[in-house]
């Protein structure tokens, strides 16, 4: 009698001879299989912990850990970045918290002692029910802001991410939920640089990554530093050979297979001689493919033979050549629509994603900008055998660039600290850095804050309300922002609309 037989169609008999794993069937011990016909009893569902496979060897097993119904607990911190002598981190507990220069014995408070920020300036608060933080202006006399927004009498809500200023202090508010494992403390942050959440999981995950020989994919928009993450994860994994890049985008299909593969004498025109191929030269170590997305459909089957047998056959050869090789792949494009699309194979997608590592956007780690700003004017001035000048920018510039959409991300920054470098001056408003920058700053909030009942504004003047204003205020755009309820830079955006700058 066939074993399924034997039961009542209500038990759940999953592979009960063995488990699949990918293309690998790994065999359940007698033991397990005892164990588990043991649990069956009419009314329970049979299950088990599939085991994960190790890589390095298909014949061991690693227990998967059951994941705890308990809920992370919620971490949240406050990072001050702005000025930069007053920078740090404080960690926000699930109650209120006063934000102000004086530190109020009634609640936990946080003592910000700069000039622009009130003695007691703005609460936040822990919505318990909705699990969220809001903040409320305590009436401060230089305001509130969130993401650009004056915050009011009422309660606003502030999400992971938005930039928050008192006064002129700039700072950035982080919320996330607390994983079980440590942070890492082998990546290098020179390499993988940044104080923010993100950055701190992303460390986390290279660390776990590195060791394992399995091929990794690390995902991530154009400029966010996808190599620097590939040659962290080489360092940290112990290979003794080199680390060799291909960026897949840069060359024709023919091309490709020649530098990946290698190639024979007189194998295509323009071959005179041989060559053995980035595979072969990386044995030992680690082969970087950059835009693994444009790979050309018919080399994906050769790459997979390469993953699964772990060796290399050059064009116009016979001969198969074994590598040990740990390859790592890059890209910015959606593979799994790829594959979708039957424009990227699904078994080749599959066995690159065995570690899949998300680096994020710029406008994601808003909590690094200014570090990443400090350490490529450092790395520019170093270049140049220059010695390093402070670039001091206007409360106003930090919040601008910290709440910019930042499209090219580390790259855009990096020519905004070479522009801004050249230029001679010396304190940095953000009238120049949209000058520099060539474009608008484009806002780009991961969470907008929202009021319980939003409180009336001041519509948009037109241009003759907006003269008149101004000369009501002997032209202070800071007066001007306040009567109107709004931050600095849109009184700015008003100006430059009507050409009144």
């Amino acid at each position: 009698m066939p074993l399924s037989a034997r039961f009542p169609p209500r038990w759940n008999i999953p592979c009960l001879m063995g488990l699949h794993t990918g293309a690998r069937r790994v065999p359940m011990s007698h033991h397990l299989l005892s164990f588990h016909l043991a649990q069956m009893t009419p009314g329970r569902r049979l299950s088990y912990s599939q085991p994960m496979v190790d890589h390095s060897d298909p014949t061991k097993t690693v227990q998967r850990a059951k994941k705890s119904g308990r809920t992370s607990p919620l971490r949240s911190i406050l990072h001050v970045l702005h000025p930069t002598e007053l920078s740090s981190a404080h960690s926000i507990s699930e109650k209120s918290v006063g934000l102000g220069r004086q530190v109020d014995l009634a609640v936990t408070s946080i003592e910000l002692a700069h000039g622009t920020v009130s003695r007691r300036h703005a609460r936040m608060d822990w919505d318990g029910r909705r699990k969220q933080y809001q903040v409320t202006d305590l009436g401060s006399h230089n305001g509130t802001f969130i993401n650009g927004t004056r915050v009011g009498e009422l309660p606003v809500v502030i999400g992971s991410g938005s930039v928050l200023r008192l006064g002129d202090l700039v700072c950035v508010f982080e919320a996330e939920e607390i994983g079980a494992g440590a942070r890492s403390h082998t990546v290098s942050q020179r390499a993988i640089p940044g104080d923010s959440a993100t950055m701190q999981s992303l460390r986390e995950l290279v660390a776990q990554a590195a060791p394992d020989p399995s091929p990794v994919l690390l995902i991530g928009e154009t400029g966010v530093g996808k190599e620097f993450v590939a040659r962290e994860v080489h360092r940290l994994s112990g290979r003794s050979g080199p680390f060799l890049a291909l960026n897949c985008a840069e060359l024709t299909s023919q091309l490709i297979e020649s530098q990946l593969f290698g190639h024979e004498r007189g194998s295509f025109t323009g071959a005179t001689t041989a060559a053995k191929g980035l595979f072969r030269a990386a044995n030992g170590g680690t082969l970087f493919l950059d835009e693994i997305g444009e790979l050309p459909l018919e080399l994906q089957p050769k790459l997979l033979r390469v993953l699964q047998e772990g060796e290399v056959r050059p064009l116009g050869s016979t001969r198969m050549h074994k590598v040990d090789v740990r390859v790592l792949a890059a890209t910015n494009r959606e593979l799994q629509q790829l594959v979708a699309e039957e424009r990227f194979r699904r078994d080749l997608y599959a066995r690159l994603a065995l570690w899949e590592v998300k680096i994020p956007p710029l406008r994601e780690r808003r909590a690094d900008l200014l570090q990443l700003f400090n350490m490529l004017h450092t790395q520019w001035c170093a270049e140049r055998e220059r010695p390093e000048n402070e670039m001091v920018l206007e409360p106003e510039a930090v919040e601008g660039l910290l709440l910019h959409s930042w499209p090219e991300n580390l790259r855009g920054l990096d020519r905004l600290v070479h522009r801004l470098a050249v230029s001679v001056t010396e304190i940095i408003s953000l009238e120049e850095v949209q000058r520099t920058i060539g474009e608008p700053l484009t806002h780009d909030s991961p969470s907008e804050p929202t009021h319980a009942g939003d409180t009336a504004k001041r519509p948009a003047p037109s241009k003759d309300e907006l003269v008149a204003v101004m000369e009501q205020f002997d032209n202070s755009v800071r007066a001007v922002a306040k009567y109107y309820d709004r931050d600095r830079r849109q009184i700015y955006r008003w100006l430059e609309n009507h050409g009144l700058r």
